[in-house]
This record gives C-alpha cells, sequence and structure tokens, in this order.
C-alpha cells in the first residue's frame, strides 16, 4: 500500500530526523570555538567577549538539545531563527575579534558545519536564501574590518576561494536532502503506512 505525505508532513519529518544534524554541528562549533578562543586570546578582554559567545551557543544548543532527546523538537520556524542566529555569532566573531579580524580571523570556518547542516534539513529554495546570506555576511565582514582589501589580488583570490567552498558547501548539503527525500518517499510507497514523526510546536 502506498503511503502519500503532503509537503507539510514531508517538511516535518526533515525537521524531526535532521535537526540532531544541527544540533551536533552547534555542539562542534561550540568545542572549536572555546578551544581556538583560549589559543587564540591574549587578554582576559578578548577571553571575556569570546566565552560570553560561546556561552551564548551552549544556552541555546542545551535547549535545542533538550527537547530533542524529548521528542518535542522545536518546530521549522524556530530552528530557522536558531540558526540565523549562529550565523550572526560567527560573523559577530568574525568581524570582532581583536587582531584577527575580516581574511585573517581563523573563525571564518564555522561557517562550513552551520552550513552544511542546514542544507540537510531545509528545503533547496531556503538553503540558497541561507547559503546567499552566509557569503553576503562574511564578505560584508571581510570588508568592513578592512576597505582596502580588495585592492589587494592575493586577499581578493583569497575571499572568493572561501566564497566558493563556502557556496560548494551548501550545494553539496542540498544534494544530499534530495537523495534522503528520495529514500524515504521510495520506503513511504513500499512499506504500510507508519506513525508520523512529531513536527513539534
Amino acid at each position: 500500500m502506498k503511503e502519500i505525505r503532503s509537503p507539510q508532513q514531508e517538511a516535518a519529518e526533515d525537521i524531526f530526523f535532521g535537526q540532531v544534524v544541527i544540533i551536533w554541528a552547534r555542539w562542534f562549533v561550540i568545542l572549536t570555538g572555546a578551544i581556538l578562543a583560549l589559543w587564540a586570546a591574549s587578554s582576559i578582554s578578548e577571553l571575556t567577549v569570546a566565552s560570553l559567545l560561546i556561552v551564548a551557543l551552549m544556552a541555546v544548543n542545551f535547549f535545542v538539545h533538550g527537547r530533542y532527546l524529548m521528542e518535542r523538537p522545536i518546530n521549522r520556524t524556530l530552528t530557522a531563527l536558531v540558526s540565523l542566529v549562529d550565523l550572526a555569532i560567527i560573523t559577530l566573531i568574525v568581524l570582532a575579534w581583536r587582531g584577527q579580524t575580516g581574511l585573517d580571523s581563523p573563525f571564518f570556518i564555522f561557517y562550513y558545519p552551520v552550513l552544511a547542516a542546514f542544507a540537510f534539513v531545509f528545503s533547496p529554495g531556503l538553503t540558497l536564501f541561507y547559503t546567499a546570506l552566509a557569503l553576503l555576511s562574511y564578505a560584508g565582514a571581510t570588508f568592513v574590518a578592512d576597505p582596502t582589501f580588495f585592492l589587494d589580488f592575493h586577499d581578493l583570490e583569497l575571499l572568493i576561494t572561501r566564497l566558493i567552498t563556502l557556496a560548494a558547501m551548501g550545494g553539496l548539503g542540498t544534494y544530499y536532502w534530495r537523495i534522503q527525500r528520495q529514500r524515504r518517499r521510495l520506503v513511504g510507497n513500499t512499506q504500510p503506512p507508519r506513525s508520523r514523526a512529531p513536527a513539534g510546536d
């Protein structure tokens, strides 16, 4: 018997089964950020600012992870908003970390896991928007940190290379999302109807 899922049900399943990817990607960012902050901080004030940002991410992720473990995952809208907060915090770190801002900041690598995790969970249209926002955020932070960087060909080439790889990360995540969606549809068409995944509240 075929089990026909509505677009709303498929989206709910994407959030339920894919939210764990976002949760663990955020834990990776938190752990790596803490290590880099301790390694790169040259003063108590820098360490304090970094610690506050890390604690903010931890607080959000504890809430999201706790809801997921209780089988009451946050809904699609709240998941997207939390992902936007991730993007804003990473951009702030790239922009404001004293002595290592813009292209010199090693913290740009945090864009990669959050981009991949978002693409694993959300539809291609939303992923395209999120990826474009990440690219604009990083390029904007680079420009604000050093408005003259584009006069240096090496710096401009480095930025373009990073933007291309970030865009590729979003594209690869979307490709994986399509594969998983097709597999779930195939399973749904070959097995009896099963209980639906919780859609959150």
